[in-house]
């Protein structure tokens, strides 16, 4: 990535005409006359995740920062990443500090990731003008999809597993049904006090422990947490995990949510059904339609009469300052039929300003369908279509308590039927 940094008088005359044409001259590419220009304000917390800027032939991104005396402590800074072979972001290699008066510009490219790293001034304003001179295109590379998260079938545990961890209360059958509808009602519902309250604790001490190894999940233009090696897990944590994968726990999500996550999940065939039911099945049928057009209808026939395994994946993960998960294509294009699953730990007197909430939104839409705040022992099911996507919402510095940053942990999975 090129950049460089000049400092002038600029208007916009002259930020159109002749600074178009000395760029031009330097990065020996033509740019047409267009140019693209908004104004910036970022203010305490206010952060821009890891991105490219590669749309719509944009082929050099400017900034020009019109802030008070501003300190590396203050945040704010522009912040360039190195690439890895997969032109994915790795690292920081450069940060530039806003300073009045200060033009800075780069090349946008395949491999032109940068960020405004998190304001941790509370007095100063970040105001900055910015866009895209406009121009061809560089050459991109076909964009890289990491590797499919393996997913597993039930382990073969029995109820006892249900008996020694979950709340009685969710145990009970007429209870079950009465969740069951509230959740076809509406695709989603929170189980508070899911766990047996010793169990909870335990976990929760247990999570503390350092013998746990926790892996940087990335790369930065789609993820930054913490992740849980499974096999440094202390025991309880390890039971616990268990407990979310065992063929008991599939039954008893049949159970609450009707989704057909184990064989003896009965089927329902009314049609008539008047609940929130009917629509998934509807999302279903419609969907199902569509691929039959695609499809003869004697593959067709073959493909329905064999039914799937469910399957689940998950994983343990930690949440602290500066961790987030980022909508990206790839989440898009293999978007599909799913009941997530997501059980927090830790995490009393966590505030929804800190972060760290699992937003829905519907996919190429600003329309937010759901947030899921963190809340200890609250077991959330949430059934979402190939039209929903998720992320986590960056942890900023309010989350920080003196010198220390707050933590808090989750179990995350997800069912397929």
């Amino acid at each position: 990535m090129q950049s460089q940094t000049i400092s002038t008088n600029l208007n916009r005359s002259a930020l159109f005409s002749q600074f178009r044409v000395w760029l031009e001259e330097v990065l020996g590419v033509k740019l047409e006359p267009t140019v693209d220009i908004s104004c910036a304000k970022y203010e305490y917390t206010d952060i821009l995740l890891c991105h490219d800027d590669e749309l719509e032939g944009r082929r050099v991104a400017f900034i020009l920062y019109l802030v008070p005396p501003w300190l590396c402590s203050d945040g704010g800074s522009l912040d360039l990443y190195t690439t890895d072979g997969h032109f994915q972001p790795q690292s920081v290699v450069k940060s530039l500090v806003p300073s009045w008066n200060t033009l800075v510009f780069f090349e946008v490219s395949p491999v032109s990731f940068h960020q405004v790293s998190e304001v941790f001034s509370q007095n100063k304003c970040r105001l900055s003008l910015s866009g895209w001179f406009h121009g061809p295109s560089l050459e991109r590379p076909p964009r890289h999809t990491g590797p499919l998260v393996s997913r597993s079938e039930h382990l073969p545990r029995d109820e006892t597993l249900l008996l020694e961890w979950i709340n009685p209360l969710y145990l009970d059958i007429s209870y079950q049904e009465q969740i069951q509808e509230e959740f076809e009602e509406s695709s989603e519902i929170q189980l508070k006090d899911f766990l047996r309250e010793e169990k909870f604790s335990q976990v929760c001490e247990a999570l503390q422990l350092a013998q746990i190894q926790w892996t940087l999940k990335g790369p930065a233009n789609k993820r930054c947490y913490a992740a849980a090696c499974l096999d440094t897990l202390p025991e309880c944590v390890s039971a616990c995990w268990e407990l979310l994968h065992s063929e008991a726990f599939f039954l008893l999500l049949s159970n609450f949510t009707g989704l057909r996550l184990h064989y003896l999940c009965p089927v329902d065939d009314n049609d008539d059904d008047d609940g929130g039911g009917e629509n998934k099945d509807k999302q279903k049928k419609e969907s199902s339609e569509k691929d039959e057009q695609a499809a003869s209808s004697s593959n067709e026939t073959i493909k329905d009469s064999e039914p799937s395994t469910p399957k689940c994946c998950g994983e343990l993960r930690r949440w602290s300052h500066g961790n987030y998960t980022l909508l990206h294509d790839g989440e898009a294009a293999r978007a599909e039929y799913a009941l997530d699953l997501i059980l927090p730990f830790s995490c009393a007197g966590w505030q929804s300003e800190f972060g760290g909430f699992s937003c829905y939104v519907a996919n190429e839409e600003d329309e937010e369908l759901l947030t899921i705040y963190p809340e200890d022992n609250s077991l959330a099911l949430v059934y979402r279509d190939k039209e929903t996507l998720k992320f986590v919402k960056h942890v900023n510095h309010k989350s920080k308590n003196d010198c220390s940053s707050r933590v808090f942990y989750d179990f995350s999975f997800v069912y397929y039927e």
